[in-house]
């Protein structure tokens, strides 16, 4: 999630590079998708260093715990409070109850097993279209990808060029997984974990 709030630092911070390294099975496939929803609108994600479990909370969940976690008034609104009663309970389905334990473990986590998994870099997604596209034999169709990157939404632009282009869309494909397996063992490596 981006933005401020007291919580969610706590368990983002990194100190210096780890001692110590170790190995963990991830799922690359789980982490790619993670770290190309870099709009984070809907949801949010975190890798589980023990397990090697990426874990998806909504977003809206996310700010909601957050914001009782943070908010002050809050406290002070209910101290000496035992009991409250309220006139109707709400009935929560029971997996909202367990997101939000898992949520609450997670950004409570104080010792660095739950990382938050970080949104590609747009300079490496950038720099990945256009080496793959020095690997496109048709020149029409690299002349068409050539203009497809330049200016604003570039992104999407080279998504929809590649539509017409089945065959190249599914290298294009392959290539960005290999580019981002790159990214994500040094990601992970900067965490201490030797992907395996």
């Amino acid at each position: 999630m981006k933005g401020n709030n007291c919580v969610f630092t706590l368990c983002c911070k990194r100190t210096g590079l780890p001692d110590l390294v170790r190995n963990l099975k991830v799922n690359f496939d789980e982490i790619q998708k993670a770290m190309e929803d870099v709009r984070r609108d809907v949801f949010d994600y975190f890798l589980d260093t023990n397990t090697g479990e990426v874990i998806v909370f909504s977003e809206e969940v996310l700010r909601e715990v957050e914001s009782r976690l943070c908010d002050d008034e809050y406290d002070e609104e209910y101290e000496g409070i035992e009991y409250i009663e309220f006139d109707e309970e709400t009935e929560l389905p029971d997996w909202i109850f367990d997101e939000v334990d898992l949520m609450l473990q997670t950004l409570l986590d104080e010792s660095g097993r739950y990382v938050r998994i970080p949104e590609r870099d747009s300079g490496s997604a950038y720099r990945s279209m256009a080496e793959f596209i020095e690997t496109v034999g048709d020149p029409n169709i690299k002349e068409e990808l050539i203009d497809a990157l330049n200016g604003k939404g570039a992104f999407k632009r080279f998504k929809d060029a590649l539509i017409r282009y089945p065959r190249e869309r599914k290298r294009w494909h392959g290539y960005n997984a290999k580019a981002m397996r790159k990214d994500i063992t040094e990601w992970l490596r900067s965490l201490g974990i030797e992907p395996i």
